[in-house]
């Protein structure tokens, strides 16, 4: 991965002499991939196929991109999604873009890898509630439309199973990446893609400390062997009126996963990339804007109260992470002409 050395000006209407240094990081042009999935453009249209499929959901009505839209930022732009007979679950969904850069994925990081997250809420009885997922890819083998897409992806040993369907969607979402925002412009090289207020914003973020848990080219961290996850403690300073004015000590993080004291609050640390696009913020999307988000940060991890022009800044700044999106158009589902897969019917 290529790391780009930005050194930042003090902005104050002009540049003036550089006032400190950090290590920014474009986004590299393609995600990581694990050796026993490499990408094929074989997988890559099946798992397209299967994300958008709300057909192996229990009532049919939700797929991946129900929660994690790729019309919008990745999410639904929802406090908690909905899933199967309009139950809520109890965290807001993520994005999906970039993803492929986490090193754990889930909030509480319960799944090491992509393909390990794909299977998760297929099972879940409040997001796509099937019983198991066996009985989710009886659903898929059913389809006759589906097995040449599986033959093209595995080849012809048995190929239609649920890791082969999972490594499918893993896949596609590796591709899923946004690339060539006005931050990645800038640290490139291109003075002009940032403009001033953006530069400003840029140094405050680093200068508040927001990079202490922000950092790389995804803004999520340190690099890390996958599966490790990059977690901090949130909040981490609890004696302000965020706290229960946003219920932030309700959810107890990945401690509901390994249940070690250790781990109370603990949340994996999530991408800044598109960010702008993603309101409500943090796990329980508790809070409906980006500035009001920046000012919460600041106090309860870092105990830091903002001017409001500092929180415009680093807003405007956050704003510039907003990269390209790949162009897209939904597939055509593998069809079953005079008969459905949906229930009881065969």
């Amino acid at each position: 991965m290529k790391r780009v050395l930005a050194v930042l000006s003090l902005c104050t209407g002009l540049a003036t002499n550089a006032a400190m240094a950090y290590e920014w990081q474009a986004l590299p042009g393609k995600a990581p991939e694990p050796a026993d999935n490499p990408t094929t453009p074989e997988k890559v249209e099946l798992g397209r196929l299967l994300y958008f499929d709300p057909r192996f959901s229990q009532t049919g009505t939700v797929s991946c991109n129900s929660c994690h839209n790729l019309m919008l930022g990745g999410d639904d732009n929802r406090p908690f999604s909905m899933g199967v007979h309009g139950k809520m679950g109890g965290r807001s969904a993520p994005s999906v873009w970039n993803a492929a850069f986490a090193s754990s994925q889930f909030w509480d990081g319960r799944a090491a890898s992509l393909e390990e997250q794909a299977k998760g809420p297929v099972v879940n009885p409040v997001e796509m509630g099937m019983s198991d997922l066996e009985k989710a890819m009886d659903r898929v083998r059913a389809i006759p439309g589906y097995e040449p897409y599986f033959v093209r992806a595995f080849g012809t040993d048995k190929p239609m199973t649920v890791d082969n369907a999972a490594k499918a969607v893993a896949a596609f979402e590796r591709t899923l990446i946004t690339p060539n925002s006005p931050y990645d412009r800038f640290v490139k090289g291109d003075k002009k893609a940032l403009n001033a207020q953006q530069q400003r914003g840029m140094k405050t973020f680093a200068e508040v400390g927001c990079t202490s848990c922000h950092s790389g080219p995804a803004f999520n961290g340190p690099a890390m062997k996958a599966g490790t996850g990059f977690f901090m403690k949130f909040p981490t300073f609890e004696n302000n009126e965020y706290v229960k004015k946003y219920d932030l000590m309700k959810d107890k993080g990945r401690f509901e996963v390994t249940k070690k004291e250790a781990d109370k609050h603990l949340f994996k640390v999530p991408t800044l990339r598109n960010v702008a696009l993603t309101a409500p913020y943090f796990h329980n999307g508790s809070v409906k804007t980006l500035d009001e988000a920046v000012r919460v940060m600041a106090k309860v991890q870092l105990n830091k109260d903002l001017s409001d022009g500092q929180v415009k800044d680093i807003v405007v700044f956050l704003n510039a992470l907003t990269g390209e999106f790949p162009q897209m158009s939904l597939p055509r589902l593998p069809a079953t002409p005079g008969w459905t897969v949906i229930g009881d019917q065969k």
